[in-house]
């Protein structure tokens, strides 16, 4: 046994078929510490692991070294995957924030051919990396705007408009060789939970669902998606308490009875509490692959014990019978299939460097109360509010640092008179994401300085003053906060 092994947490097949542990090995991809791989990733991979999953930690070095090393290591080409969003959701370019603005800003500008072009550059960005799938996009509708879990992920609100921009990111990533992952299934846009910290129950019936959130996931299917993941999220009237993920209601008859998806089925990271806290992982890595699941992530945290408890536990499972072996040997089978069709990236692969990301943030801009050329600004004081924290994008660089001294504060601590003292007969600049986590703060400050600029960098629910300065960019990316900061005048 590997020292260091929990106690209480299998992590031998003891008197089991080699060839089931072979079998749970091919529907596995999980995560690895650094920058280059371990010696146990390399020997795993050497026996049929599927592949990795790469995050944030994993990118900062020089990340085409660390893929071929995978490549090299692998019987066959390895499934390397990496959640590349744009926008708020980047492991590729957390520390300065992406240059390809998320999905809310491309829904703002509903330009079909604009959503292609920009996933067609992530896609050419990460096949030069040497990764070659990219979970995403999120096709999730947003059915309220304070969606804790989803926010500005989403194209939108309509079902109609994000159907087709899902289609278009799907074709955009695949054109560039990617394999693209349409998620949350069923939907994660209509939650008040997000699904890392407990499960998330989506509002309305069965019926409602089908209407408002399953035809960006069909638009998915026919525009070719390789992959779909189901989120940990419940419908009563589907999956009872189960979530969908642990559901062969949502997965085997919904997703791929009703909707008629052939391809693989990914988990979201089995490490999150709406599954980990109630079955533990290595439980709930059976029972997602008894309900129909083809390929389990384990999530940035799991180690290799872990994987080792996982792989143990399906190998029991089929053993004992829990899981019938039939299933198993699909879903393995559909792995390797996605697999052969994977390919390294093409040695003419360019990375796109037409500043697509930036041409599509600033035609996302919305503007009121701002002449269009922007203010002129006085010494601005410019004050960053501190949002809460997405646990899907983590925190990543965001905000005009880069182009003018900024001050960061906590809504929830800020000093206002010294603030409005320190703002006399100067410009003010107040920048948030997602505004109406600042109400209170926006609502005094805009009291006392009705001249201040208010920049948005979140989903623009909840309307200023009539008359207020105001910027919304649809998300904090990189190429978004540039945008912003040339409307400005500091860039």
């Amino acid at each position: 046994m590997t020292p260091g092994v929990k106690k209480g947490v299998t992590t031998l097949e003891s008197g089991v078929d080699p060839a089931l542990v072979r079998l749970a090995d091919a529907i596995l991809i999980p995560p690895f510490p650094g920058t280059t791989a371990p010696q146990w990733i390399l020997e795993a991979l050497g026996r049929g692991l599927a592949g990795v999953t790469l995050f944030g930690h994993n990118v900062l070095g020089d990340t085409s070294a660390l893929t071929s090393s995978l490549r090299a290591a692998a019987d066959a080409e390895p499934v390397i995957a990496i959640d590349e969003e744009g926008g708020d959701v980047t492991r590729v370019a957390y520390v300065d924030g992406s240059p390809y603005p998320g999905n809310a800003a491309l829904g703002a500008v509903d330009d079909v051919g604009l959503t292609r072009a920009v996933y067609a550059a992530i896609g050419a960005d990460l096949a030069l990396l040497g990764i070659n799938l990219n979970l995403a996009p999120c096709a999730d509708v947003l059915g309220g705007g304070d969606s804790p879990a989803i926010g500005t992920r989403s194209f939108g609100s309509d079902t109609a408009l994000v159907a087709r921009h899902t289609a278009a990111a799907v074709t955009g990533l695949q054109a560039a060789g990617l394999a693209a992952c349409a998620k949350h299934f069923p939907g994660h846009g209509s939650t008040g939970t997000d699904s890392h910290h407990a499960i998330a129950t989506i509002s309305g019936t069965l019926d409602d669902v089908r209407r408002r959130d399953l035809p960006p996931f069909s638009a998915a299917i026919n525009a070719g998606a390789a992959a779909v993941m189901p989120g940990h999220l419940r419908v009563p009237d589907l999956t009872g308490d189960l979530p969908a993920s642990l559901s062969a209601a949502a997965i085997t008859g919904l997703l791929r009875g009703e909707l008629g998806f052939a391809g693989v089925v990914i988990s979201d990271a089995l490490e999150m509490k709406a599954t980990s806290d109630t079955f533990g992982i290595p439980s709930a890595a059976v029972r997602a692959v008894a309900a129909g699941m083809d390929l389990l992530c384990l999530g940035r945290d799991t180690d290799f014990e872990m994987y080792l408890a996982v792989r143990a536990a399906l190998a029991v499972a089929v053993a004992s019978g829990e899981l019938p072996g039939a299933r198993l040997e699909e879903a393995a089978a559909r792995v390797t299939g996605l697999r052969s069709r994977l390919g390294a990236p093409a040695a003419a692969a360019e990375r796109h460097s037409d500043g697509i990301g930036l041409t599509a943030a600033r035609r996302a801009i919305r503007l009121s109360g701002l002449r269009s050329g922007g203010p002129h600004l006085i010494r601005p004081l410019i004050v960053e509010v501190e949002p809460r924290e997405n646990m899907a994008a983590g925190r990543f660089g965001w905000g005009l640092g880069p182009w003018a001294p900024v001050r960061r504060v906590d809504s929830a601590d800020v000093d206002l008179p010294g603030l409005l003292a320190d703002a006399a007969d100067r410009s003010l600049v107040v920048v948030v994401r997602d505004a109406i986590h600042a109400r209170v703060l926006l609502t005094d400050v805009l009291a006392a300085r009705p001249d201040t600029i208010l920049v948005e960098m979140g989903i623009p629910i909840w309307a200023p003053p009539a008359g207020t300065a105001y910027l919304a960019t649809y998300g904090a990316s990189r190429a978004s906060s540039q945008a912003a900061a040339e409307l400005l005048g500091l860039a």
